[in-house]
């Protein structure tokens, strides 16, 4: 008797991570690629920097070099401590693109990444504003081209997509890509349907109006992280946001290097979820919980063998199904090589974020400092 309820909720559970894979992250794997018509928007292009001196040095450069007739660069330096700031007043003496805003500590929003990109926000001259952060670079010069394309009188909030380097030979690379990649398919293919729920930092557009209509970030200025995803939680709906995945228009960030550095990323990320809407904690939460509970009970119907021939088969099947979806979302993403090791990453990744549950219920994360 218990092994047949075990086989009903292992077929269920199935059925759930079919719905997943297919009908809802299929509306952004299987979609066909939008092309979206250039504009000539006036956009200001804002940057929050807090200790990057190395990597503002490396990319600032490729924001000036960008193909785009009008738009502006906000550097934002977040009382830095290194060379950042000097660097920035270098770039904004040598090109009048560049307007620098200092944000000095503040005690009542120290170490706050809002308060300064508030500062940057109602800095910019322009309505239309484009995000990525001091350690990211775009993958051409067509970035903003790309990403200004899909902004329109109604559609007033873009996602785009924040890849990472790809290092060879290492294990944890991989399973950082996937992640982000596994990540985006839902982001994209939620906003798709009607129902978009975050967004990141490292590459994202919207109407300064958007900004200010929600009274920016004060409703969620306490919890350090989260400018990009709660505010997108809070602000965006069906009718102000669309996405962009053309491969010109992704950033790319040098991912982590080891896993602890991972693993509190990762932390500071799912602590920011716990204040998403209540359908989205939902729908995120019973996703994990279908992924978790297929192996479990996988492990256990086949360890006992029962039932094993009409089990077996639908562990086949939910492998073709999960990497028919994640496999063409990879390929608009540029991402294909981590699916070659997609079963041992998605194994190693589920009881990872298990532990990652099970470690933020004892401790905080640490956020921007």
């Amino acid at each position: 008797m218990v092994f047949e309820i075990l086989l009903i909720a292992f077929a269920t559970v199935t059925l759930l991570q079919f719905l997943y894979y297919i009908v809802f992250f299929g509306r952004f794997s299987f979609a066909k690629k939008h092309e979206a018509k250039t504009k000539k928007i006036p956009i200001s292009v804002i940057v929050c920097a807090k200790n990057e001196a190395e990597n503002v040095k490396k990319f600032v450069p490729l924001l000036l070099e960008q193909n785009y007739p009008d738009y502006e660069v906000v550097l934002i330096d977040d009382a830095s401590s290194d060379e950042t700031r000097e660097l920035f007043e270098y770039f904004e003496k040598q090109n009048t693109k560049v307007k620098l805003v200092k944000v000095d500590n503040n005690e009542a929003f120290w170490g706050n990444k809002k308060y300064a990109l508030t500062l940057g926000i109602k800095a910019a001259k322009n309505e239309y504003l484009l995000f990525t952060d001091g350690d990211c670079y775009p993958n051409s010069n067509n970035w903003i081209t790309e990403m200004t394309a899909h902004l329109t009188m109604h559609k007033t909030i873009v996602l785009g997509y924040g890849a990472y380097e790809k290092v060879k030979n290492s294990f944890l690379n991989k399973i950082i890509r996937f992640e982000t990649l596994l990540t985006a398919t839902q982001y994209f293919a939620w906003a798709k349907m009607g129902q978009p729920y975050m967004g990141v930092g490292r590459n994202l557009a919207y109407k300064k109006e958007e900004f200010f209509k929600v009274r920016g970030f004060m409703d969620h200025m306490k919890i350090r992280s989260g400018d990009d995803d709660l505010f997108i939680n809070q602000a965006a709906n069906k009718q102000n946001t669309t996405i962009c995945f053309s491969e010109d228009s992704f950033t790319y960030s040098e991912p982590r290097k080891t896993f602890k550095e991972w693993f509190n990323q990762k932390r500071r990320h799912v602590s920011t979820a716990k204040h998403y809407k209540a359908f989205d904690k939902f729908q995120l939460g019973l996703f994990f919980f279908t992924q978790i509970s297929f192996f479990l009970l996988a492990v256990i119907l086949l360890a006992f063998q029962y039932q094993w021939m009409i089990v077996l088969p639908i562990v086949v099947f939910r492998y073709i199904f999960t990497w028919l979806s994640l496999g063409f979302a990879a390929g608009k993403l540029k991402e294909k090589d981590v699916m070659y090791w997609f079963p041992f990453i998605e194994i190693f990744l589920i009881f990872t974020q298990l532990n990652v549950f099970i470690t933020n219920i004892f401790s905080k994360p640490v956020h921007w400092k």
